[in-house]
């Protein structure tokens, strides 16, 4: 942000396509209006959309070169299940045990009838 006697450029109004900020939320209008917020170098500045799901993420780098990433979010409903990551990934010891065992035992059975033949 631009500041001028210690106070920002745009000090008690709101540019075009630019709403006030409410609950440390800074609305823009669309695109358009992340695009032209202006960012204070070295600044990343979370800007919601009013008009849709977006949150624009912008930033600037030490020069005040300004850049934007947009991202999308959704709402989750109440029935949403959280997924435990150790559900799907890892697997408990009596039960890697009982497999071992499935497997020994059809590998024998195997054997068995292979020698039957």
């Amino acid at each position: 942000m631009i500041y001028n006697n210690g106070y920002p450029v745009n000090y008690g109004y709101a540019q075009p396509n630019q709403m006030q900020q409410n609950n440390n939320i800074t609305w823009v209008q669309g695109e358009a209006g992340a695009k032209s917020y202006l960012v204070a170098p070295n600044t990343t500045m979370p800007l919601w959309d009013s008009e849709n799901q977006i949150i624009y993420l912008k930033s600037a780098d030490a020069s005040g070169m300004p850049s934007i990433k947009i991202l999308d979010y959704k709402i989750r409903d109440n029935e949403t299940k959280n997924i435990n990551i150790n559900d799907d990934i890892y697997v408990k010891k009596e039960e890697l045990e009982d497999i071992k065992k499935q497997i020994v035992l059809i590998t024998e059975q195997l054997k068995e009838s292979g020698n039957n033949e």
